[in-house]
């Protein structure tokens, strides 16, 4: 994602709110809330049609202010800039009424605030964008807090094979706890990992998922579900000003090739739904969450994700 500087990063968040603006009537003081880094205008192209989800008012440029221009942030006079719609690491923040969803009031806040970002994007990966179906078999490249999240999907949607892999073996133990049947490494082979996926599943692959967000790993991904009838969903951010190249035959027998913004979901009607489901034990984050800290332990946390230690470390006021 692209920001101006300075600026006040996270976009993953939940929160109670502590005051409206004038003309605010879908939250009240004392609400919980999930801060939406996929706004919801409800008017736009996207926002009106049943398909899209990707709002005209995201800042994917990074302009960092409201949509009246100005920053609601400020340091010694001068302006702090927005993050993502949300700017989730302070203990208070402002975002407009289209980027703010009122949840369940006794849900967790230090479970659902996963459901801002990288749960929902997982998740909805498999549940809504590429809709697993019953008994198919799905691979999941990049088993990071998204990739989990992607596997548990597919659980949840009935795939009976989920095959997870990841450069990394210490991240299998934690796949194979979230629902996947199956972990492997490239690492461990001299094949195109395609040709590996297609001899251990009788070519049989009906989704693939990249949750990593690397170019290379993306035309794996596609080249690896089935060539007549395979769904291949890009779920991790690709690099920015880079281009891909891909064998256009990969297409023309058939596969379907998607992007998966933020799940597919609508996210000021559906990110609710979600939080219901948790509260009803569809599905867990005990896996998901492998460290708890305080705010002040911040650099901690970015600390932990560098070395490959956390999965999520959720930071508590």
């Amino acid at each position: 994602m692209l920001a101006n500087f300075p600026v006040i990063l996270g976009h993953e968040g939940a929160g109670i709110v502590e005051s409206i603006g004038e003309g605010v009537t879908t939250v009240k003081p004392g609400d919980k809330v999930i801060p939406l880094c996929l706004p919801q205008c409800g008017k736009c192209s996207s926002c009106i049609n049943p398909n899209g989800n990707f709002c005209v008012k995201a800042d994917i440029t990074g302009r960092g202010v409201l949509s009246d221009g100005t920053s609601r942030f400020t340091c010694k006079g001068k302006p702090v800039y927005h993050f993502s719609s949300t700017s989730t690491f302070t203990e208070y923040t402002v975002v407009e009424e289209i980027a703010v969803t009122k949840i369940d009031a006794s849900a967790p806040l230090e479970k659902v605030c996963l459901i801002g970002c990288g749960f929902s994007t997982g998740y909805g990966a498999a549940m809504k964008t590429a809709k697993v179906t019953p008994g198919s078999t799905c691979v999941v490249f990049g088993l990071g807090g998204v990739g989990l999240s992607v596997i548990i999907g597919c659980k949840v949607a009935g795939a009976t094979r989920i095959i997870g892999v990841d450069l990394n073996k210490d991240k299998f133990e934690k796949a194979k706890a979230v629902g996947a049947t199956e972990c492997i490494s490239p690492k461990d082979y001299t094949k195109p990992i395609s040709e590996v996926l297609k001899e251990m599943t009788g070519d049989s692959v009906g989704y693939t998922f990249e949750a990593v967000g690397r170019l290379e790993t993306m035309t794996d991904a596609l080249a690896s579900c089935h060539m007549s009838y395979g769904t291949s969903v890009i779920v991790g951010l690709p690099p920015s000003a880079t281009m891909c190249t891909y064998d256009p035959m990969l297409l023309f027998t058939g596969r379907t090739w998607k992007g998966s913004t933020f799940g597919g979901w609508k996210s000021k009607d559906d990110l609710p739904k979600i939080v219901t489901d948790f509260l009803a034990k569809k599905f867990d984050f005990d896996e998901l969450i492998t460290h708890v800290l305080p705010f002040n332990e911040i650099e901690e946390g970015f600390n932990l994700l560098y070395k490959g230690e956390s999965i999520r470390a959720v930071l508590v006021m």
